[in-house]
């Protein structure tokens, strides 16, 4: 019989359960909740122990009631699949799945599981029969046909819907389920309330599943588990009893004495709240980029311009918006609620300009980069075909290790389809899973290197450690990301470093302009996205360096 393994990221291997292990661990899991039952504490099943789903069941199992002891005891659920099976013995050891900037993660998660015994993490269906409340955080994708063209894409309703209907086979009628996860409006009482309604009825149950949503706002970096409890929440429940107990249960869970709960009347203002406020801001960023081109082209800063308008309060919040707009919920969520208008509530009027506008820009401008590279090595006689091109971060946002939808990753790609040999340093980062595992990551045959020619050697794209090796030998830099290790670099350092005249194209705004006239000073070449004003620094430098030949 031919064993399956799940591998972790960092190369540990976990047998896949067997039919014997299923019955071995629903007895402990019984066991663990009668316990549980009697220190009057309710049981929490969290689905998913993903990205967001391992801090919310950290959070929840981190729970004291006003007398300083634990109230909710914590079940995170993971499908036994090769992929992400490990999580679950991973998690039992006290040790986070998910790599984190964060310091309070990893302690509270150890503390949770080994300390205060209110967390531990399973593979079996089983645990939902135990539940008092289940939280959902099954990611619902947006698959995209195309860059640049989000109506060309989908909705990947079915993991989710699958999973709704094997809660709803095991879970009592008094069991609440939240849906956490970023959904289609229109999905809680459109799509989970009636299969799960259906199964209800075959069970012979005739009270209506107790369904609500709320979605999350988890940010990456030095603040996630805090963005999880210590901030804002939107929810709403399909009938009164839903909406009570979700409150309840949020207000128990969450911060909300300084960050206050609004509930909303019905399920699909909710699921609108979270489109409509990742539409606005994707929306904003989308929006500089004609800017940005107007600002290179007519010799504008476009970071001066920027922070000159931000002087004013009302206009505080105008972003800069550097080489793409990665994370998991702003490239995607616009597209969610353009599919449900069509696909969940049938209306086939086309009403939506901006929001796919917005995406469609936002997924193309890291496009842009490659042809400023381009343009800088052109200028030094060099080309880009062969050139060794350094690329300073892969994550998509600073000082976080995320990658997902990560404008650096188009750039790597386009530089790679004109023949460009590419080398990247992340400080935050020890694999990059969409190149190195890019034939099945993030799922199969859903890769980018689709969109793209020459992507097969990209596999062998590792990050460097060493940023001074990194430099060695480069004909171009680029800065793509913020990362506070790539505020301060030095000029003649990484003049010395890489140890000939190279191409520096600044994609956030980083260099000042000393520092761009530096480089030039030493005889290398920098472009940068809305940075219009070099070509006056560059000819500024030129003039200088005729002066002194002359004098």
């Amino acid at each position: 019989m031919t064993v399956e393994y799940s591998v972790s990221p960092d190369g540990e291997k976990f047998a896949l359960p067997e039919k014997a292990d299923y019955t071995k661990e629903i007895r402990r899991l019984k066991t663990a909740v009668v316990r549980q039952k009697k220190l009057n504490r309710e049981i929490v099943v969290v689905m998913g122990v993903g990205f967001v789903g391992a801090a919310m069941a950290a959070v929840v199992a981190d729970t004291e009631n006003n007398k300083g002891e634990p109230s909710k005891y914590v079940i995170g659920m993971q499908r036994p699949s090769p992929r992400s099976f490990w999580k679950i013995p991973v998690l039992n050891r006290g040790i986070s799945p998910v790599v984190s900037e964060d310091k309070e993660l990893a302690p509270m998660i150890q503390r949770c599981v080994l300390d205060k015994k209110t967390l531990t993490a399973t593979f079996t269906y089983d645990v939902l029969s135990l539940a008092d409340v289940v939280v959902v955080d099954i990611q619902c994708d947006y698959h995209k046909e195309d860059i640049g063209n989000v109506r060309n894409g989908h909705a990947v309703m079915g993991p989710l819907e699958e999973s709704l209907a094997i809660m709803a086979e095991y879970i009592s009628p008094d069991t609440l389920v939240l849906i956490e996860t970023t959904v289609a409006p229109g999905t809680t009482e459109q799509i989970a309330y009636p299969i799960m309604k259906k199964v209800f009825q075959r069970r012979g149950i005739k009270t209506d599943p107790l369904l609500a949503h709320s979605f999350e706002r988890v940010m990456p970096g030095k603040n996630y588990v805090a963005s999880i409890r210590d901030f804002w929440r939107v929810c709403s429940g399909i009938n009164a009893k839903a909406k009570r107990r979700v409150a309840k249960f949020l207000n128990d869970v969450l911060n909300t004495k300084d960050f206050p709960l609004t509930v909303l009347d019905k399920p699909i203002e909710s699921e609108t709240a979270k489109i409509i406020e990742n539409s606005f801001r994707a929306t904003i960023l989308a929006f500089m980029d004609e800017w940005s081109l107007f600002a290179e082209r007519n010799g504008v800063d476009l970071l001066k311009v920027i922070n000159a308008i931000k002087v004013r309060p009302t206009h505080s919040n105008i972003i800069f918006p550097g080489p793409g707009i990665g994370g998991y919920c702003l490239p995607k969520d616009g597209g969610l609620g353009v599919w449900a208008y069509k696909h969940i509530h049938g209306f086939e009027d086309d009403i939506f300009k901006i929001t796919p506008m917005a995406i469609n820009i936002n997924d193309t401008r890291s496009l842009h980069v490659g042809q400023l590279v381009r343009d800088a090595l052109r200028n030094m006689s060099r080309p880009i075909a062969a050139a060794d091109i350094l690329l300073l971060g892969a994550s998509y946002r600073e000082d976080v290790g995320d990658t997902r939808y990560s404008g650096s990753e188009l750039i790597v790609r386009k530089l790679t389809e004109m023949g460009a040999n590419m080398r990247v340093h992340d400080p935050y980062l020890s694999n990059w899973w969409e190149f190195e595992k890019q034939e099945s990551y993030p799922a199969k045959d859903h890769s980018l290197a689709r969109f793209f020619r020459n992507q097969d050697r990209l596999s062998d794209l590792k990050i460097e450690k060493n940023l001074k090796k990194a430099f060695k030998g480069a004909d171009a830099v680029i800065l793509g990301v913020r990362h506070s290790h790539y505020l301060d670099l030095d000029p003649d350092q990484v003049f010395k470093s890489v140890g000939n005249t190279f191409a520096v194209i600044d994609c956030f705004g980083i260099l000042d302009d000393d520092k761009i006239k530096r480089y030039f000073e030493l005889g290398c070449e920098v472009k940068g996205l809305g940075r219009g004003h070099i070509r006056r620094i560059k000819d500024d430098a030129r003039k200088r360096k005729t002066d002194r030949r002359n004098a």
